[in-house]
């Protein structure tokens, strides 16, 4: 259940982050900002729904999908395609989430 609740903060957390985007560096009325603002605190409330011990823990592995995520979002909505580069990092973030998440802990 945990990367259901990434997935959905991730996208609670681009989505508010491109309001403010759009209203800096697009010109988009400040109106922008209202959902931006309610989108960011779906993200942080998101991300105390993860299943894990340690918030630091939770915010490491979901920097792993954010970054899969705001690639998947350039894709999608800037339509800007990944290169390989891009491709290889997002492998080895998710990589690096996954060890961090699931990793075999001792008490």
């Amino acid at each position: 259940m945990s990367w259901v609740y990434f997935a959905l903060a991730a996208v609670a957390e681009i989505a508010g982050c491109f309001a403010f985007w759009a209203w800096l560096r697009l010109g988009k009325s400040p109106l922008w900002l209202a959902p931006g603002m309610l989108s960011l605190a779906l993200f942080a409330y998101l991300l105390t729904r993860v299943d894990s011990d340690a918030a630091g823990r939770a915010y490491a592995t979901y920097g792993g999908v954010y970054i899969l995520a705001s690639v998947l979002w350039m894709w999608a909505i800037e339509q800007r395609v990944p290169d390989r580069w891009d491709v290889i990092g997002v492998g080895v973030c998710l990589a690096g989430a996954g060890i961090i998440l699931l990793g075999p802990r001792t008490a």
